[in-house]
């Protein structure tokens, strides 16, 4: 297994398949805002149905509620995430053309910039003159370097529109099942709630599992500390609940 997994390592290293590699575009990811809707989307809807039983109310207010929050909470997440990936991009943008100016106008400021950012990594003497004209040389891949290593972003565009898309995907979809149990009317409001909980549980952990799995990480324990922190949100609205309950009569 490790001999097989070494050649792979050789293979993706050869330097035609590195060729090949980088001249591919870097293109963005959407998982993180995908994991971070599914998560929002269980706990919003559990902690509504937490706090609903909890305050002794009927399966049937878990329902309303529960897909009331779905749906407006969901396109309120897809929209703030729209308008924080916009504004990064923006931001972007703004420091690219504030960069294309001072290159106009301060060349030599801007060179004893690129300068002292290489020097910091430890180039010297001919070796850090030849990086700076190469550098400056091509005034894309100048300001490319300001922008990384001047101001620490992300060149890869992320497309605002795919990633509030992917997040009330997730968050819909991943949302809704912990409010299935309350429409089977056989069985008792308590049965309901330890089934709600249940699969609730098992997104939790299913969310955290396939973060750990993408991202190479331990599975069980990626998956484990997904469920405690979403145990740990719905409990408080189910305390919530049953206080509210007790200090009001209900």
């Amino acid at each position: 297994m490790k001999d097989s997994k070494q050649s792979e390592l050789l293979q993706e290293h050869h330097p035609d398949e590195i060729r090949k590699r980088l001249k591919r575009p870097v293109k963005p990811q959407y998982i993180s805002d995908a994991v971070l809707g599914g998560i929002d989307g269980c706990v919003t809807t559990f902690a509504v149905v937490s706090s609903v039983i909890g305050a002794g109310l009927p399966s049937s207010i878990a329902l309303i509620l529960g897909f009331a929050n779905l749906i407006s909470d969901g396109f309120s997440m897809a929209v703030s995430n729209f308008e924080s990936v916009k504004t990064d991009n923006e931001y972007i943008h703004s420091l690219r053309r504030t960069e294309e100016e001072h290159i106009d106008k301060v060349p030599e400021g801007e060179r004893e910039e690129i300068r002292q950012i290489f020097q910091a990594k430890g180039f010297e003497g001919s070796t850090l003159e030849k990086i700076i004209e190469t550098i400056t040389q091509d005034r894309q891949l100048w300001i490319q370097t300001m922008l990384t290593e001047e101001y620490g972003v992300n060149l890869t565009t992320v497309n605002p529109l795919k990633a509030a898309l992917a997040t009330i995907f997730t968050f819909i979809c991943v949302g809704a099942i912990p409010l299935f149990p309350f429409f089977i009317n056989t069985i008792e409001v308590q049965q309901q709630f330890i089934l709600s909980a249940s699969f609730a549980a098992i997104m939790f952990f299913s969310i955290g599992a396939i973060k750990g799995l993408i991202y190479v990480k331990p599975i069980f324990s990626s998956g484990l500390s997904t469920l405690l922190t979403g145990s740990l949100a719905t409990s408080l609205a189910f305390t919530a609940g049953y206080l509210l309950r007790n200090a009001f009569g209900i």
